[in-house]
């Protein structure tokens, strides 16, 4: 498995959609997963703007990861999103027959991740409200990105600005020197 990490904007979506469309790889992106449940329960936390228990999200992904069995990599977008999730993950690895290979992290400045966000013209895409989504996302990560790195998980901060095909270069370019290509 590769974990990519990044804020709204940095575009890691588009980034592991294109990683695994060229590898034959599969895209797992926790919040597809949760919008194709019909769980009434989680539409309304998610509407709320509230997170999914980690048992539910634990559930989603575990059972996500069983269909994809047959495919040799995946991606996950999305998840782990706290502590807990990533050792309910990194503890599950001989069940779901993958290991955690690598982490991406894309790197990308507050300045341009507010002028990424301000494209999008959703009105709560404001400088202040991505301030503290920024400041949420990088509580919720470092704690993440450490115990991972103490499992032996390498940890790839990638530059996250510049046009999609350089920052996917910069991507391959790590994924190659792990050997996962």
């Amino acid at each position: 498995m590769i974990i990519f990490f990044g804020p709204a904007g940095s575009g890691k979506s588009v980034q592991g959609q294109m990683l695994a469309a060229r590898q034959g790889w599969r895209w797992l992106s926790m919040g597809q997963l949760l919008r194709d449940t019909h769980d009434e329960e989680l539409f309304k936390v998610m509407q709320e703007g509230g997170l999914v228990p980690d048992e539910k999200a634990n559930e989603i992904i575990g059972e996500s990861l069983k269909n994809v069995s047959d495919i040799k990599r995946v991606i996950l977008d999305g998840y782990p999103r706290k502590l807990k999730q990533a050792e309910w993950l990194v503890e599950n690895q001989p069940l779901h027959s993958k290991s955690i290979d690598m982490v991406v992290v894309l790197e990308v400045p507050r300045a341009e991740i507010i002028k990424r966000l301000g494209l999008r013209g959703r009105p709560d895409d404001t400088p202040k409200t991505i301030g503290e989504r920024l400041m949420i996302y990088r509580k919720e990560i470092y704690p993440i990105l450490h115990y991972l790195s103490e499992q032996g998980v390498h940890v790839a901060h990638i530059d996250g600005t510049g046009t999609v095909g350089q920052i996917h270069d910069r991507i391959i370019e790590e994924v190659n020197s792990c050997k996962l290509l």
